[in-house]
């Protein structure tokens, strides 16, 4: 009876993760029409190419190395540790393709290694695949319109399978040096996601610039709003469907939490403490409304940022969604608007940065609120079932904050962004952007389209004369 649980224990882990998978994919279906919804006629085709083709970029070099950097590097550069031995995650792993949970083939690795990762590898790998894609969406959003496909793509790729993963070591795994040293406690990634995503966004925006009349001769900002707003609205509502099987990806869905001592089953975050599906289902909720009723306040009215704001709510409260009242959340998620939304205009002004979609206020800036915030609300509490782990406070949550935003996140980008520059990958020629990225990338194919429109004009003159 006690194989026949466990092998139910296992399918339904495998069956959830799956399922988290699933959802998770409309948030890029809802990246994908916000972006487009965004941007003007003549950039469509363009945004949308360069957005959809970091699915495969990024899947083939997670799988490659993304993966293995999670597991190997939970110490941090020697702080706790060196690297890691991770078998299970090397591309050339026998657990990375199908595998029932026999005796292992491979000398390296064990029974418990085939037991323990048999199927829940492929499923666990997805999902955090799927972080990675957000990521590098998330950086998408905040430079149409100007950008080289080439050079973005070279850059989703350091977001997606190095930086991000990297930071999830420290601050998300259950071992990371982050959460022991510090109480890093980031249950459904405000920063670990959302904080270092805007951080690499702003370093690229620095060296990017802004789109042509985007500010004025005095140094004013125009604004450039979506020109189809009911596809960013989808989108939207989209990436809030989506954000579900975000929130459910960051638990594991059944575990043995008494540590030995009996057995007690219950869902947990990811750091393996107890929490509740019921609890994170009211919080999201909560956190989403606070969001949207902020910004409907705040922009006066204003659907883009309305829209936004309700997803820079679940974000400034996500941090600590698995511990917060109901009401927490909500007011938490507020505030994080007004930060948010403030700092966009002043950084906006003051360094005359074209954040197209707003993407570096509504992940990075709210993250960044969100982790600090957590450290305030949940000040004295366990960061880890380990009870030899630092506890939570504001001043780890704040420097944790710094590291996923500035230190794997702004650095990097302005660095990659810069080397791409200096070979010229980087903006897209000013006649090119005047005309429209869609007519630069596809010329043949515009020529083509004229050409038949002057052949029919020419048939349609020739049968009036004939007449």
């Amino acid at each position: 009876m006690d194989n026949e649980l466990t092998a139910l224990g296992i399918i339904f882990t495998e069956f959830y993760y799956w399922l988290t998978v699933v959802l998770m994919f409309l948030i890029h279906v809802g990246f994908c029409m916000y972006e487009v919804g965004a941007s003007r006629h003549k950039n469509h085709m363009h945004t949308l190419m360069k957005n959809t083709m970091l699915i495969p970029l990024v899947t083939i070099t997670f799988f490659f190395f993304g993966w293995w950097i999670y597991f190997a590097f939970p110490n941090g550069p020697g702080i706790t540790g060196g690297i890691e031995t991770a078998l299970w995650a090397e591309p050339w792993s026998e657990l990375m393709g199908p595998h029932m949970g026999g005796a292992p083939v491979s000398e390296a690795l064990t029974a418990d290694d085939t037991a323990g990762w048999a199927r829940i590898n492929g499923v666990f790998w997805a999902a955090f695949l799927l972080f990675s894609w957000t990521a590098a969406s998330i950086v998408s959003g905040s430079v149409i319109e100007r950008i080289k496909s080439t050079g973005f793509w070279i850059l989703a790729v350091g977001i997606g399978s190095v930086w991000w993963i990297i930071d999830a070591s420290w601050g998300w795994h259950s071992a990371g040096w982050m959460v022991q040293k510090l109480g890093y406690h980031d249950a459904y990634a405000s920063g670990v996601i959302h904080a270092i995503a805007g951080g690499y966004a702003l370093g690229i925006l620095f060296i990017l610039g802004p789109r042509i009349g985007k500010f004025a001769a005095d140094g004013t900002p125009r604004n450039i709003g979506p020109r189809n707003p009911w596809l960013v609205t989808i989108g939207l509502f989209l990436i809030y469907t989506g954000f579900w099987g975000f929130y459910v990806a960051c638990n594991v869905p059944m575990w043995d939490v008494q540590a030995g001592d009996g057995v007690f089953f219950s869902a947990t975050n990811i750091y393996l403490a107890p929490t509740t599906l019921s609890g994170i289902t009211v919080n999201f909720l909560m956190s989403l409304s606070g969001g949207l009723l902020m910004g409907y306040i705040i922009s006066k009215g204003d659907a883009f940022w309305t829209y936004s704001s309700g997803l820079a709510g679940i974000i400034a409260a996500s941090a600590g969604n698995d511990l917060y009242h109901p009401i927490q959340a909500m007011f938490i998620a507020a505030l994080g608007v007004i930060f948010m939304y403030k700092l966009h205009y002043w950084v906006e002004q003051k360094f005359k940065i074209d954040d197209a979609v707003g993407a570096v206020a509504v992940h990075g800036y709210a993250g960044c609120f969100g982790v600090f915030i957590a450290g305030i609300f949940l000040w004295g509490y366990p960061s880890s079932p380990d009870a030899s782990f630092a506890t939570i406070t504001p001043w780890g949550q704040f420097i944790g904050a710094v590291i996923m935003f500035w230190v794997l996140g702004f650095i990097p980008g302005w660095v990659t962004a810069k080397i791409l520059n200096g070979f010229g990958m980087l903006r897209i020629p000013r006649e090119i952007e005047l005309a429209g990225l869609d007519v630069g990338a596809n010329a043949a194919n515009y020529a083509d389209e004229q050409a038949i429109i002057d052949a029919e004009r020419s048939a349609i003159g020739r049968a009036a004369g004939s007449d």
